[in-house]
């Protein structure tokens, strides 16, 4: 039996739960749609769906499907590739950005955070994520850590997820409602914390699904210095849906849940996505999809008209079958033509093909096969595609992107896998920077109006002397930020200063070393000078 304080904290998080529930339940009926016609795998939002079973059947166009599945791709490959660098680490102090001891730390520090995302399962993770943020507009990534790889990922599905947002609109309280087999419902909390009733299930059907709640929220009251899970930022507390029991009570230093949002509006929790704005033309589309196979299969077997007194035995409809009528009557077998234009149908169904398309974007993301463009073009036409999808891109950073970096960041500096940092690091605090494909295409006009001032410059350089207003360090170390090179490809200050002391003394030697051979050569072409002008008089 629990104590009266868990049983008054039971009955208040399942008050709370209910009432995020009612809240949410305009939603659930919305994401259904969308699922069903977009993202079968995952609808099962307010239907049961049994496992492995067909959830294609009222699909009739698969244009929606393949657009989500496009856009997802895209997101996935701008963000946050495995093939490129997509987030980089600064100091805030910007001073100490310019310390190369400094830089080497924090270049090691990124790169050790990238080998642990890359060995854990992060990739496929996110892509779920990317998904149920076009279909739904609200995804939630659950950061834990690992034994084996440091980092465990899980993408939970928005079925399970509900949220309540914080006076800065992030969401940063979350009950998640899950199903859990009793006999892992024990390995995984101990049979111990858990009830009698889930004891009992345990034992007689070891698989059967209970239902378990999850609930993350912030504390209001801890002590900072205190390192016990008692006095973490985020309570954490694992309970039963059914009989309440509590199982733990614990403690997070950081929220473990990033619930990003592709759009959302200011009155509403959960957010809005491509998906929500293409139904009503997906849905249309697949009807006239249906429709128009129904006309079709009309047309290769049409309906007969058929004499009732002229036709004798039943019709036979089979190839090469013969039909018997009364001899002498003019009455035929005829096909009822039934009128479909194929050429409007057609025409109609790509219509709505190209709206669908146009709101997952397909039309900006996938260039055109177009031979006579140059590689300039292409780069432009690619940077101009992605920053169409910049607005998202901020709330992404936000809300997915930041605290996932700095919930990667903190566990691995908990589990002593960076390398002790210099004296001067001591309780410095850092910035991320994103240098994704689309982080980089978001900065590539000003990229273009700096090479387009120095061309400028380059021109009127001949009448006047303008390059005297060019700062060369600064503008070498401006265009490595908008580029965002790795700074293991870039030489530090120092090693640059070296090079360019070392350069002006070989210059300094060979300016002295031809102006010695030009004094030598002097004096050989006066020797015989002097000599004549002295044998003149004796002449």
């Amino acid at each position: 039996m629990q104590s009266q304080e868990f049983k008054t904290l039971s009955k208040q998080l399942k008050d709370n739960l209910s009432r995020l529930m009612e809240k949410r339940s305009n939603f659930e009926s919305h994401w259904q749609e969308v699922a069903d016609l977009m993202l079968p795998r995952k609808a099962e939002i307010t239907k049961e769906r049994a496992r492995g079973d067909k959830r294609h059947a009222q699909i009739f166009d698969a244009t929606a499907i393949h657009a989500l599945e496009l856009l997802a791709a895209s997101l996935h490959g701008m963000l946050t590739s495995s093939a490129n660098r997509w987030f980089s680490l600064r100091f805030k102090e910007t001073s100490l950005n310019e310390s190369d001891e400094a830089k080497e730390w924090l270049e090691d520090s990124t790169q050790r955070m990238y080998d642990s995302i890359s060995k854990s399962n992060f990739q496929q993770e996110i892509f779920e994520c990317y998904h149920d943020l076009i279909a739904f507009g609200t995804s939630c990534l659950m950061i834990e850590e690992d034994q084996d790889d440091v980092l465990l990922f899980s993408a939970r599905h928005i079925k399970e997820v509900y949220i309540q947002e914080n006076k800065k609109g992030y969401a940063d309280t979350l009950y998640r409602r899950f199903k859990l087999p009793s006999q892992s419902a024990i390995s995984k909390f101990g049979i111990e914390n858990v009830s009698r009733e889930l004891q009992n299930i345990s034992k007689k059907n070891p698989f059967d699904d209970v239902e378990l709640v999850h609930v993350v929220r912030p504390r209001l009251d801890f002590d900072p210095n205190k390192k016990d899970k008692k006095n973490m930022p985020f309570q954490s507390i694992y309970f039963e849906y059914g009989t309440g029991h509590i199982i733990s009570l614990g403690g997070f230093l950081e929220n473990p849940y990033v619930i990003p949002r592709y759009l959302k509006a200011s009155t509403e929790q959960y957010g809005r996505s491509p998906g929500m704005n293409a139904l009503p033309d997906v849905k249309v589309l697949n009807k006239m999809v249906e429709n128009s196979l129904k006309a079709a299969a009309k047309q290769i077997d049409p309906p007969l008209l058929i004499p009732d007194d002229g036709m004798l035995a039943p019709i036979r409809m089979s190839p090469g079958s013969i039909n018997y009528y009364r001899s002498g009557s003019r009455d035929r077998i005829e096909p009822l033509n039934i009128n479909a234009n194929n050429s409007i149908t057609i025409n109609n169904e790509n219509q709505r093909r190209d709206a669908i398309n146009k709101m997952f974007h397909i039309d900006q993301l996938v260039i055109t096969e177009n031979r006579n463009m140059t590689a300039t073009e292409v780069i432009q036409r690619q940077e101009e595609k992605m920053r169409i999808l910049g607005p998202v891109l901020g709330r992404l950073q936000s809300e997915l992107l930041s605290p996932l970096i700095t919930r990667v960041f903190n566990i691995l500096l908990r589990n002593g896998l960076f390398l002790q940092s210099p004296d001067i690091l001591m309780q410095q605090e850092l910035k991320i920077e994103f240098v994704s494909p689309m982080a980089l295409a978001q900065r590539g006009q000003e990229l273009t109006s700096l090479m387009r001032g120095l061309e400028i410059f380059g021109s009127l350089a001949q009448t006047m002397p303008v390059m005297d207003y060019i700062d060369e360090n600064g503008l070498v170390k401006n265009i490595i930020s908008i580029l965002g090179l790795p700074a293991k490809v870039i030489k530090s200050d120092a090693e640059v200063e070296q090079i360019r002391t070392e350069r002006a003394e070989q210059e300094a030697q060979q300016m002295e070393m031809q102006q010695q051979m030009a004094e030598t050569e002097m004096a050989k072409n006066a020797a015989p000078m002097a000599k004549v002008v002295q044998d003149g008089p004796k002449q």
